[in-house]
């Protein structure tokens, strides 16, 4: 299968059924890889046009209006992908030339419609690539949320809140660096192997790499075959995990012999990063309302040869009455907008709206109330998320504290590892500016 065609079949899958544009991908390239022989080329040049024509959607659509007698939402789903991938290599990827965009279209729509179509998708297409003036964006004095919601493509909600936010200038940087593709970072099991070890042994397995320098045990992956192939994963000796997603266990500051609860756990990325931490001694307690959730942390610890963590299905609102003043950390990763990761999640940007930022403070607020109260006298509660906005961050932390005169909050900053330290009291991680996800984390101690 062309991959084109396998492009399209995930893009139908995101389109059509909702599946996550991400999760389909690495699904089909994973079942593609254990099956039939598919190039890395290949592997690149797929996850570059899935991620490219999801991103690019809301533009993409606006783009292809141009060049349309009729209203895009009456061309039939399949025909509109391919429409849609067509524009992608012919405005987005200079490489590929105009006539093999066109013809690998028309291909497509030979095999996924009719006479009708293969013409249609013809005449756009080229048409598009004959005429690319007709696309002409708003001016970006006049209009400068349409202007930067189309030319880097973010809803228009989103766009208007960081322009009130933030100014046009750091907005636009904002969207820029939200529209790069992230390198893959992977954690070292350090209860395994060394990092410098590791780098040996991941280059010999065919993986460009080099040693993260943000976290210790942190690996940025550049060039890599599909992860499933590599026998250093399935021995467990390293977890995929992005490297501001590390920064939280260590801003925990996990010791052997804890007692630690992680509320919001699964799929256990940072549950067994403490457990590491913790040299596999004491308990790490992860919880989550989704069991097939916490089955992915099970399996992840057993992978990386981890026994002390145990799972449970747990609203985490209710972790206070279960637990008080059990635990010697406790750890709330909240559920968030996930505005701060939009990189990672091409489609991600599409699929929220401004009301997430009214209903998800009311949850984050209780499960921080809730797992505040298992905090030992001295123990140490973090509260992070990966998004990059105040009602979920600054204001849900400020709140608590001026309604639990008991926590005083830590400089989060001075326990941030390596040569990283800062005298930030809580960390907000911008990708624009500190090239890793936009992330946010606060330490607070309760009085003994």
């Amino acid at each position: 299968m062309d991959a084109r065609e396998i492009a399209l079949k995930v893009l139908n899958e995101v389109e059509g059924k909702g599946a996550y544009a991400n999760i389909a991908l690495a699904q089909e390239l994973n079942r593609r890889a254990l099956q039939e022989k598919i190039t890395n080329q290949d592997r690149r040049f797929i996850t570059e046009l899935v991620y490219g024509t999801v991103k690019t959607g809301a533009t993409l659509d606006w783009m292809l209006s141009c060049f349309l007698s009729r209203p895009l939402a009456k061309v039939a789903p399949i025909i509109k992908n391919i429409l849609r991938l067509g524009m992608y290599q012919l405005f987005y990827l200079e490489k590929v030339p105009a006539s093999a965009a066109c013809n690998q279209a028309v291909e497509l729509a030979r095999k996924y419609g009719h006479a009708g179509t293969i013409k249609f998708v013809n005449g756009v297409l080229r048409n598009a690539a004959r005429c690319p003036e007709k696309i002409i964006f708003p001016e970006k004095d006049k209009y400068p949320v349409k202007y930067l919601a189309l030319k880097y493509y973010h809803p228009e909600w989103l766009i208007e809140r960081w322009v009130n936010r933030l100014g046009i200038k750091v907005c636009e940087d904002l969207c820029q660096a939200n529209n790069t593709t992230p390198v893959l970072s992977v954690r070292t099991n350090t209860l395994k192997i060394e990092r410098e070890a590791l780098l040996t042994r991941l280059t010999a397995e065919g993986v460009r790499c080099q040693a993260s320098k943000w976290t210790p045990e942190g690996i940025l992956l550049h060039e890599h075959p599909s992860l499933i192939t590599l026998n250093s994963l399935q021995e467990g000796l390293f977890q995929v995990q992005d490297e501001s997603s590390m920064l939280v266990a260590h801003i925990l500051g996990p010791q052997p012999g804890d007692f630690i609860i992680d509320a919001c756990g699964a799929p256990g990325g940072k549950t067994t990063h403490i457990a590491a931490l913790m040299k596999n001694t004491g308990k790490v307690l992860s919880t989550d309302i989704y069991e097939h959730k916490l089955a992915l942390t099970r399996e992840n610890a057993e992978r990386l040869s981890l026994s002390n963590i145990e799972t449970k299905v747990l609203d985490a609102v209710n972790l206070g009455s279960m637990y008080p003043l059990k635990a010697d950390k406790v750890l709330v990763d909240a559920p968030c907008s996930g505005l701060g990761v939009l990189r990672r999640k091409p489609d991600s940007r599409w699929r929220k709206t401004k009301d997430i930022l009214q209903d998800l403070p009311k949850l984050q607020a209780a499960i921080l109330a809730s797992a505040a109260q298992c905090v030992r006298p001295d123990g140490v509660l973090v509260y992070s998320t990966c998004t990059t906005e105040p009602e979920e961050n600054q204001n849900i932390v400020n709140s608590f504290l001026q309604e639990n005169p008991a926590f005083s909050l830590e400089p989060a900053g001075q326990y941030l590892p390596m040569d990283k330290k800062t005298a930030d009291n809580m960390l907000q991680l911008w990708p624009h500016i500190d090239n890793v996800d936009g992330f946010f984390i606060a330490r607070m101690r309760r009085r003994n």
